[in-house]
């Protein structure tokens, strides 16, 4: 159970002595000599590159990964090992999102694996209920992404591939089945923009079917996309018309980079916003949608973004609705903003921290993804240092 013992106070994200209470000296001295390392482009860019050659001559680099960045940004290799980081949240007020974050598989076996991984996770969430307020999962997770690809281009699927696709809406119908009976909300995550109508088209389909009561469907709406403060709009303005809840999960977005790129090589235009104050525009006026609309939509609003969550506390305060509402969560990752979901948290808002587990070789392409979206925001590893140094020298360490 989130138990917090400081009294709720005036709220300051510079607050470090909150910010980084969950951590011992020795471990915040691991975490400035990491995002230090981070904050180097070049060995972000080869990064990667290294690390496979190095897994491929077989060297220990899994034990040097577990070590640094695996320790920073992850639970565990199970679930089981996540329970004293969901513990060390929850006793400073902060709830677990659990993430199995395994991506890039292709074999049915895996995705029924990951599927019964997911489910291991829904009832842990309700095992620890107020510990992990949500669960995630990404449909790539069980299903083929090509396969999803033709099902959101609308392709013909010969008998093979129809017979593959009943057996992914199964696992999905299944996850969903067990978060409604368990009553646990459940996030869909956003994906590349190349799948995602077949990924928002699945994700109401489940939100007409178990969301009439209350949120337990949760889709993902990524705003560093120029259309997608609009399908947040069509989709509550839906819910309205049909009886359902909306759930939403507002995030900037994780593969801009990608995306550029494919447009720019398939020569079509471009799904990203043009530049990042569209962006943060979007975002804002998103959060403010939902809260206009509070009645009929839950909203998680998953950000690194201070300005955005000050924003979105200036118009909580403006309209008197609660720090704690139950509709509305913040959310950041594991290992990052740390400033931001503690300092939430002890002026009693709902924050909860995304937190991927996974074997360490499978998490890889999570945490290479995590540095190099890290970089390429504008400031983000220059705050965290500043922050944690701030906190190094508060302490006298």
């Amino acid at each position: 159970m989130i138990t917090n013992p400081i009294e709720p106070k005036t709220l300051s994200f510079d607050d470090t002595a909150i910010a980084f209470k969950h951590q011992t000296n020795k471990e915040l001295k691991e975490s400035f000599w990491l995002f230090k390392a981070i904050s180097n482009n070049v060995l972000v860019n080869i990064g990667p590159f290294m690390t496979k050659f190095a897994m491929a001559i077989k060297l220990p680099i899994t034990k040097i990964i577990k070590k640094t960045i695996f320790k920073q940004f992850c639970g565990g290799e199970t679930i089981a090992d996540c329970t004293s980081t969901i513990n060390k949240l929850a006793k400073e007020g902060v709830g677990t999102i659990l993430d199995y974050s395994i991506e890039g598989e292709e074999e049915e076996s895996v995705f029924e694996h990951t599927a019964m991984e997911i489910i291991d996770t829904i009832k842990k969430a309700v095992e620890m209920p107020q510990a992990i307020p949500f669960c995630v999962f990404k449909v790539t997770g069980i299903a083929r992404f090509e396969l999803i690809r033709k099902i959101n281009n609308k392709e013909e699927l010969n008998k093979l591939e129809n017979f593959e696709w009943q057996k992914a809406l199964s696992r999905l119908e299944n996850i969903a089945k067990t978060a409604f009976e368990l009553q646990k909300p459940l996030m869909i995550d956003a994906e590349e923009s190349w799948i995602q109508d077949a990924i928002d088209n699945l994700a109401l389909g489940l939100m007409r079917q178990y969301n009439k009561e209350k949120a337990i469907i949760f889709n993902t709406y990524q705003l560093y996309r120029h259309d997608k403060l609009a399908s947040l709009i069509t989709d509550l303005t839906l819910g309205q018309a049909e009886g359902f809840i909306l759930g939403a999960k507002l995030v900037r977005g994780a593969y801009m980079e990608k995306e550029r790129k494919r447009a720019l090589e398939m020569d079509y235009n471009s799904p990203i916003q043009a530049d990042k104050a569209s962006t943060d525009r979007d975002y804002n006026l998103a959060t403010s949608f939902c809260l206009d609309n509070l009645k009929d939509v839950n909203f998680v609003a998953g950000t690194h973004n201070q300005y955005s969550c000050e924003t979105l506390i200036e118009k909580m305060e403006f309209k008197s609705i609660e720090n704690n509402h139950s509709n509305i969560y913040f959310s950041q990752l594991l290992g990052m903003s740390d400033n931001l979901s503690f300092n939430l948290s002890n002026a009693n808002y709902n924050v909860a921290k995304y937190v991927p587990y996974g074997p360490v070789k499978a998490v890889l392409p999570y945490l290479f993804r995590r540095a190099e979206e890290n970089t390429a925001i504008a400031g983000q590893m220059g705050r965290e240092l500043k922050l944690i140094s701030s906190e190094i020298k508060r302490r006298k360490i």
